[in-house]
């Protein structure tokens, strides 16, 4: 008896504790859900059986509640009412309802369910405002919802667009609302201002409770300011869209805080999350974005860049294969997806074949013309590509200037062209830079097929530029995190150690080995005129391949008999 006392004051303890945190979970077995303002409540919602939630004890000062369900990939519907109707309905992962509040109104229900057969772990919040906070999606006029404070995230391969509804000013209980169209005074909505705010989750995490936490961070408005990044402050005269560059595997939330410069008050929309992927896809899921062929086209490419980065000066041909590689599979890689609908695996295949060639054509003219100044052209033309991407992946590249295609892509070629322009008069410098960075930089591609890292993005977004023409409305922010930053000194180590060991090893030797065709023929000429060398007295290749093609066909013939043979006389 006195143990089963103990347990029943332990489950009075820790409800007492639940209650009083701010996070606390549902039972959903009676049918219905208590909630508290500013409480954030976990639950399960089962498909069959659909969950009131009840908010009881609203203040009188508080002019209308914004109610907000989440979960991770799985739909869920919160409704005013028990029939589900476009109007009075938001279904998602990410959704909310805004209730004015009628006078003397301290109650508000709403009506959760499931639209997924496997139950969905869900996370849900009520938050109230005043008669002075502006309303999120007052104004809506292009959504089903009257009033709609969600945020309507969209994705591709390239980028990642937001949408929401202008907000409105707001009122007291039982006043007519401030009118969205008329005027465009500081007395009505076109005064308000919006910022936009992007919040990154760690690193290659893809859990549910995980982002079932840190959405609690970008739902209220002190929490959002102080956890997340702000992107772009909009104006009511401005486009409510805002487009991101997609990071596949990366969960990212994003939030709105609508301001009133005139009262000093904020409201916060619905944060909407998402990881530019889909879980349930049986191939290309979150859970294994790398494909097999682009781990092996990077892991071979990684094994070839650490052998430029401590040997490429001295192994002169392997470079100049290296950068030919780089500089024409770059470009066929760009050409083929803008002019084919060819799948992904066929187009990296053919770009490694003409990667491969290019690489041969750029070693057979070195071998036969000798043109030094053409491949090391090549060589600082890599090499000032990637600087000039690492240029625009810092916050350079968020300028709105560079929004203009013409002026990013004349920018970014005269930082390129500028690069090997600086060596002009240190060759040999260049081409071990070259080397030591660009070799080096391989690494990071090749860990980013097995692992997420932002680094490769570096020269993703370049390509993603070039690829799609409206890329470049979308901010390019990144997350800087440990994952980052190992591989950030992993690259630096090996880029200075690689530029180090080259510069030491090549101290008083030539610049450049000699041209490979003038050798040929001096050693052509030498074994000519030398009689003492036995080369000299081998016969003319014709001869010498007219001989094996004889020996050759004289297998296929039958011998003939030698001398005379008559018969025996009897």
């Amino acid at each position: 008896m006195g143990l089963l006392q103990l347990q029943l004051v332990a489950l009075l303890v820790s409800g007492l504790v639940g209650a009083g945190g701010a996070d606390t979970i549902g039972n959903t077995s009676q049918g219905f859900l208590e909630f508290s303002v500013g409480k954030f409540r976990y639950f399960q919602l089962n498909k069959p059986f659909p969950q009131e939630a009840i908010l009881h004890h609203i203040p009188s000062n508080v002019s209308f509640v914004i109610f907000q369900i989440h979960s991770q990939y799985r739909n869920t519907t919160v409704s005013y009412s028990r029939t589900v109707l476009p109007s009075t309905s938001a279904t998602g992962n990410d959704k909310g309802l805004v209730s004015i509040l009628r006078p003397e109104q301290s109650t508000c229900t709403w009506y959760l369910a499931s639209v997924d057969v496997k139950p969905v772990q869900s996370v849900a919040i009520p938050l109230s405002y005043s008669e002075r906070d502006p309303i999120p999606g007052g104004c809506n006029l292009e959504f089903d919802l009257d009033i709609d404070p969600n945020i309507y995230l969209e994705y591709n391969f390239f980028e990642t667009t937001i949408k929401f509804a202008p907000a409105n000013l707001g009122y007291a209980r039982d006043v007519t609302p401030p009118s969205c169209d008329t005027g465009m005074g500081q007395e009505f909505r076109w005064r308000l201002q919006y910022d936009v705010y992007q919040y990154f989750l760690p690193e290659n995490e893809l859990a549910e409770d995980v982002l079932l936490q840190h959405l609690q961070r970008m739902a209220q408005v002190f929490q959002v300011k102080a956890s997340a990044a702000k992107v772009v402050t909009l104006t009511a005269n401005d486009k409510t869209s805002v487009s991101f560059s997609s990071l596949p595997g990366q969960g990212v939330i994003y939030n709105v805080i609508v301001w009133d410069p005139l009262l000093n008050t904020s409201a916060a929309y619905v944060p909407a999350h998402t990881y530019a992927c889909t879980f349930e896809a049986r191939e290309g899921s979150c859970a294994s974005l790398g494909r097999v062929s682009t781990k092996v086209f990077f892991t071979l490419f990684a094994l070839l860049g650490l052998f430029i980065c401590f040997f490429g000066h001295r192994f002169w041909k392997t470079e100049l294969f290296f950068i030919g590689f780089i500089f024409m599979g770059f470009l066929f890689y760009i050409l083929i997806t803008r002019l084919t609908l060819l799948k992904y695996d066929v187009r990296l295949t053919l770009t490694a074949v003409a990667g491969g060639v290019s690489g041969v054509f750029l070693v057979a003219i070195w071998w036969r013309f000798g043109t030094l100044g053409l491949c090391m052209l090549c060589a600082g033309l890599v090499l000032g590509f990637l600087i000039s991407a690492v240029a625009f992946f810092t916050p350079l590249g968020n300028l709105k200037v560079f929004r203009d295609d013409a002026v990013f892509w004349v920018t970014f070629s005269c930082i390129t062209v500028f690069i090997p322009v600086v060596f002009l008069g240190c060759l040999r410098i260049l081409n071990i830079l070259t080397c030591g960075v660009v070799g080096s930089y391989s690494v990071v591609l090749a860990v980013d097929s097995y692992m997420y890292t932002s680094l490769s993005y570096i020269t993703l977004n370049v390509l993603r530029r070039a690829l799609n023409t409206d890329f470049h409305r979308a901010f390019t922010n990144v997350p800087s995190q440990t994952n980052d930053f190992i591989i950030l000194a992993v690259w630096g180590m090996l880029a200075v150690s690689g530029v180090t060991l080259q510069i030491r090893r090549e101290r008083g030797r030539p610049p450049f080995p000699p041209h490979p065709y003038k050798l040929w023929k001096q050693e052509r000429a030498r074994r000519i005129t030398n009689i003492l060398d036995p080369s000299y007295h081998l016969p003319p290749l014709r001869e010498r391949l007219h001989r094996q093609l004889t020996q050759i066909k004289d297998l296929f013939q039958k011998k003939q008999p030698a001398g005379e043979r008559t018969p025996l006389l009897l």
